[in-house]
């Protein structure tokens, strides 16, 4: 079996070639996306927004327990 340095060379210079060209395209979109979407996901929103879901009975005190938080959870799918 013959092995040539050459051949074995060149596969090498295109797989690192190759992974190079690929982390270069990961950090750019990774930079594309902090550019694109500055905002704080998990901001307290403003205006006129609400929040959508209460732990408990609207207007009393009370609190869902983690089961019926969970069954609503699978209940609606969210």
């Amino acid at each position: 079996m013959v092995i040539s340095l050459r051949r074995w060379l060149r596969s090498v210079k295109y797989l690192l070639l190759f992974a190079v060209l690929t982390y270069t395209l990961y950090r750019t979109f990774g930079l594309l996306e902090a550019y694109m979407f500055q905002e704080d996901k998990y901001r307290i929103p403003d205006g006129s927004a609400v929040k959508v879901f209460h732990a408990g009975i609207p207007g009393s005190g009370e609190t869902a327990s983690l089961a019926d938080r969970l069954k609503f959870f699978y209940w609606y799918g969210e």
